[in-house]
C-alpha cells in the first residue's frame, strides 16, 4: 500500500461533464442534479469482469459520459455505459468502456494504488455517503486491473492513505474492455438516514489524454469536488454491520549483520481492531505495531541549509493522515503533526526505529464535525524512554464552503524535554465564482510552549489561492517564530517570515490553428522571499518558465530562468554543503538555468531529463536527472531507472554527488506482485535493496515476504566494490475479519 499519490496533473484532468439523459434510472430534473438509481440485485453476481450475469440486464443504467477535456462538450467515439446494482451488503459497478480501437487500449501497471496513473486507462467513480459535498471516497480500476482507493478530505483534494476492502475485475475484448466492482456496504461509512449518496464517474483514455464524465460541465469542474457530483438513489436500506473489523498478523524476521557475531531469529504477533462507533466515526486499536512490510524510503541528495522531508508510508498512520492536514497551502513548510516523528529517533545522524507497544485512534465525521485523535505509547530504547505521544484535529464545516479547525500536540518523541502545540485555522472554498471557477481562502495560527529559551512561539500565515485551468494564482504570507517547536511536527526554517507569490496562464490552443498540436502551454511567474523576523533576508527566489508546453501526444518540454539569492549567516551552523565542502558566510547572488524534457506516460519506453546548470554560492553547479521506464507485458512487468549527478566546482572545494535507483515490479496478476528497489548514493556510500513479495490471496488478506540487505563501498577504495553489511528476512500473514 501506499500514501500519498502525489500528481498534480489529476487536480487538472479530473471534472465534469454532462451526460445525456437516458433509461427511467437517469433522469435529470430542470438545472439540479444529474440522477441515477442503483436496481436491486435479485441474482448473484460473480466479480469476473464479463457483466453476463442476468442481474446486469435489470441494472440502472447511465448511458453515457461526456467529455470534459480537452474538448468539454465535444462528442468522442468513446461510448460509455454505466450499470449500477445494489443488494444488502454490496453496491455492484459494471462499467462497459466502448472503444473503436480496442489494441490501442494502455496497459502499463497492474501496481496497487498507482502513484501516476495517466499511462493507463482507467475509471474513477466517487461517492459523497454524508450527503455534505465536502467529503467522500474514491475508486480506481485500470484496464490491467490494477486497483486504487482513497479518500476526498475537501474540495478538489484527495489522498490514497485509506485502503478499503473491495474487489474488481477487469477484462478486454473487440468492443474495448469492461470494469466490474463490488463495493461492501462495510467498507464505507454512511449516513443511514440518506436515500441518495453524491456520485460521479471518471473515464480516462491514455492513448489521446481524453477525461470523460459524467456530471459537471466545464473545464473548470473537477470530479474531486463533490459540489459538481450527481446523486445516486437506490442505496437506503445498505447494511452497515456492527462496524468491527479484527486484523491480527502473525510474523517471523531473520537478521544478519556483518558488524556482529550473532544472526537472530525472531517472532512476533500483533492487533489491529477497528469499530464504527458511529456511521461516520471510527475507533482503531493497535498492539504490537510492526511495519517489517513498509516500503523503503527514497533517497533524496540535500544541497541545501534545511532538513529534508520525507513523505509517511506506514500504513497506520497512512490511515487517517488526511484528516490531521492543518492550514491551507502549507505544503512542507509547516507541519504541526508529522507523524514520522513517532516511531523514529534520531541518533548519531541516523533514525532509529522505536517500538511502538500500543496506539489508539479516532477517526471521522459526526455531522458537521471532523475528528481526528491519535494516542500512542512508544517503548524503550538504548537512546529514549517509553514515551507517551498524542495529537488531536478537529473541523467544523460551519457551511458547504467555510470550515474553522483546531490542532493540538503533546510529547517529544525523544523524551528529552516537555512540548505541546495548539494552533487553529479557518478556510473557505467556492468553485462557482463567476459560475464555476474555483477560489479558495485560509488562514492559521499556531503557538508552541516547552523546555524552550524565551522567544516567539507563535506562527501565523493565510492563503487566496484561485486554481483554474486558464489562469492559476496564489498569495501566500507565513511568519515563524525563532522558537515555534513542533516537536511532533516539521518546520525546516523557524525564525523566518515569508513571502510567497504564484502566477500561470495556462492556454489551450485552437484545434485547427498553427499550434494544434500543443494541448495545453503554461506561462509561469513565481516569487518567494524568506526573511529572518530582523527583516534581513536570507532566501529570494524568482521562478520563471518562458517556454513550457505539454503536446496533444503527452510529451513534455520546459525552460526556465531562476535569479536567486541566499545568505549563509555567519553566526549560524557551518554550511556544509558535500562532505568537507563548507560555503563561506555572507550573501551570494547567483542564476540557476533549467531545461526539462520528458516522453508521453503511454510509451512503452519512456525518457525525461532534467538539467539544472549555472552559478552557485560564488561558483557553478550543473546537476542532472534522467530517467528511463521500461513497461511491458501489457502491464505485467514495469522497470524504472532513476540517475542523478552533480559537478560542483566552488571556491572552497569540488565536489560530486551520485544517485543511482533501480525500481523493478512483476505483477503475476493484480493480487500477486514482486517488487524490487536497489540505491546507491555516493555520500553513503552504501547500497540498499529493498525486495517484497505480496499476495492478496483475499480482499483484506495478505502475504508479505520481505528481504532488505545493505553493501557498503569501504571509504578511500578506489574500485567499485561493495561488500555485505546486514541482512534482514521477514515473513508477514495479515489477516482481516469483518463484522
Amino acid at each position: 500500500m501506499r500514501g500519498r499519490r502525489i500528481v498534480p496533473l489529476l487536480l487538472c484532468l479530473l471534472g465534469g461533464g454532462a451526460a445525456p439523459v437516458g433509461r427511467e434510472a437517469l433522469a435529470a430534473s430542470g438545472d439540479g442534479p444529474l440522477r441515477a438509481a442503483a436496481v436491486r440485485a435479485d441474482s448473484a453476481v460473480e466479480v469476473d469482469g464479463r457483466l453476463d450475469e442476468a442481474a446486469w440486464e435489470r441494472a440502472g443504467v447511465i448511458p453515457d459520459l461526456t467529455q470534459h477535456a480537452p474538448r468539454p462538450g465535444e462528442p468522442t467515439p468513446y461510448r460509455t455505459e454505466v450499470r449500477l446494482l445494489v443488494d444488502r451488503e454490496n453496491l455492484y459497478i459494471g462499467i462497459h468502456c466502448y472503444d473503436p480501437e480496442p489494441a490501442k487500449i494502455s496497459l502499463h501497471s497492474m501496481q496497487r494504488d498507482i502513484e501516476d496513473p495517466f499511462g493507463d486507462d482507467f475509471v474513477t467513480v466517487v461517492f459523497d455517503t454524508f450527503g455534505n459535498k465536502r467529503t467522500g471516497y474514491w475508486f480506481e480500476v485500470h484496464a490491467t486491473g490494477s486497483m486504487s482507493d482513497g479518500l476526498i478530505p475537501g474540495p478538489g483534494l484527495y489522498t490514497s492513505d485509506w485502503d478499503g476492502i473491495w474487489e474488481a475485475s477487469t477484462t478486454i475484448d473487440g468492443t474495448g474492455w469492461t470494469v466490474e466492482m463490488r463495493l461492501p456496504s462495510r467498507t464505507l461509512h454512511f449516513n443511514a438516514a440518506l436515500s441518495e449518496w453524491g456520485f460521479n464517474v471518471l473515464r480516462y483514455i491514455a492513448r489521446d489524454r481524453t477525461v470523460l464524465h459524467w456530471s459537471g460541465v466545464t473545464i473548470d469542474s473537477d470530479v474531486l469536488d463533490l459540489s459538481s457530483a450527481g446523486l445516486l438513489s437506490g442505496v437506503s436500506g445498505l447494511d452497515q454491520g456492527h462496524g468491527l473489523t479484527v486484523t491480527p498478523y502473525v510474523l517471523g524476521r531473520f537478521e544478519r549483520s556483518a558488524a556482529g557475531p550473532t544472526e537472530r531469529t525472531t517472532g512476533r504477533g500483533g492487533l489491529d481492531l477497528s469499530y464504527s462507533l458511529t456511521p461516520g466515526l471510527t475507533g482503531v486499536l493497535t498492539a504490537n505495531t510492526d511495519f517489517a512490510e513498509t516500503e523503503v524510503d527514497t533517497r533524496q541528495i540535500n544541497l541545501t541549509r534545511f532538513d529534508l522531508f520525507f513523505p509517511e508510508k506506514r500504513p497506520f498512520f497512512l490511515d487517517g493522515s488526511n484528516l490531521f492536514e492543518f492550514g491551507l497551502g502549507l505544503g512542507q513548510e509547516f507541519l504541526p503533526f508529522y507523524s514520522r516523528r513517532v516511531g523514529l529517533v534520531e541518533h548519531q545522524l541516523e533514525f532509529e526505529a522505536v517500538p511502538i507497544d500500543w496506539g489508539a485512534k479516532i477517526l471521522g465525521h459526526a455531522g458537521r464535525l471532523g475528528i481526528a485523535a491519535l494516542d500512542l505509547q512508544t517503548g524503550e530504547t538504548t537512546v529514549t524512554p517509553r514515551v507517551n505521544l498524542s495529537a488531536g484535529r478537529a473541523t467544523y464545516d460551519v457551511t458547504d464552503t467555510f470550515y474553522v479547525g483546531a490542532i493540538a500536540t503533546h510529547g517529544d518523541p525523544g523524551g528529552l524535554r516537555s512540548n505541546s502545540l495548539g494552533g487553529v485555522d479557518a478556510g473557505w472554498h467556492s468553485s462557482r465564482i463567476m459560475q464555476d471557477k474555483k477560489l479558495s481562502i485560509g488562514g492559521w495560527a499556531a503557538r508552541s510552549s516547552g523546555d524552550r529559551r524565551p522567544g516567539r512561539r507563535d506562527g501565523w500565515g493565510f492563503k487566496v489561492d484561485l486554481p483554474n485551468d486558464l489562469w492559476e494564482a496564489y498569495v501566500r504570507f507565513m511568519q515563524f517564530g525563532d522558537v515555534l517547536d513542533p516537536a511532533l511536527g516539521f518546520l525546516p526554517r523557524p525564525g523566518t517570515r515569508w513571502y510567497d507569490f504564484w502566477n500561470a496562464i495556462k492556454p489551450r490552443p485552437k484545434r485547427d490553428g498553427a499550434f494544434a498540436w500543443i494541448r495545453q502551454a503554461f506561462f509561469e511567474t513565481g516569487y518567494k522571499q524568506v526573511d529572518d523576523l530582523e527583516g534581513r533576508t536570507e532566501s529570494r527566489r524568482l521562478f520563471t518558465a518562458p517556454f513550457n508546453i505539454e503536446t496533444e501526444s503527452g510529451h513534455h518540454f520546459e525552460v526556465n530562468w531562476v535569479p536567486t539569492y541566499e545568505f549563509v549567516d555567519p553566526a549560524g551552523p557551518p554550511f556544509e554543503i558535500a562532505p568537507g565542502v563548507v560555503v563561506t558566510p555572507g550573501g551570494y547572488h547567483f542564476t540557476r538555468y533549467r531545461v526539462e524534457a520528458q516522453s508521453a506516460q503511454t510509451r512503452t519506453w519512456r525518457i525525461g531529463s532534467t538539467i539544472w546548470f549555472g552559478d552557485f554560492y560564488g561558483g557553478r553547479l550543473t546537476q542532472t536527472e534522467a530517467f528511463v521506464n521500461w513497461d511491458v507485458l501489457r502491464g505485467h512487468l514495469h522497470q524504472k531507472l532513476d540517475l542523478e549527478n552533480d559537478f560542483g566546482h566552488l571556491p572552497e572545494g569540488d565536489f560530486v554527488q551520485r544517485l543511482f535507483q533501480l525500481q523493478n515490479i512483476f505483477a503475476f496478476s493484480p493480487r500477486l506482485l514482486l517488487f524490487g528497489y536497489f540505491q546507491y548514493d555516493t555520500e553513503t556510500r552504501d547500497m540498499g535493496m529493498n525486495a517484497r513479495l505480496r499476495f492478496t490471496f483475499r480482499p483484506g488478506n495478505d502475504l508479505f515476504v520481505v528481504w532488505n540487505r545493505n553493501w557498503t563501498h569501504p571509504a578511500g577504495e578506489g574500485r567499485f566494490d561493495l561488500g555485505p553489511e546486514s541482512d534482514q528476512v521477514a515473513v508477514k500473514v495479515r489477516f482481516a475479519w469483518t463484522g
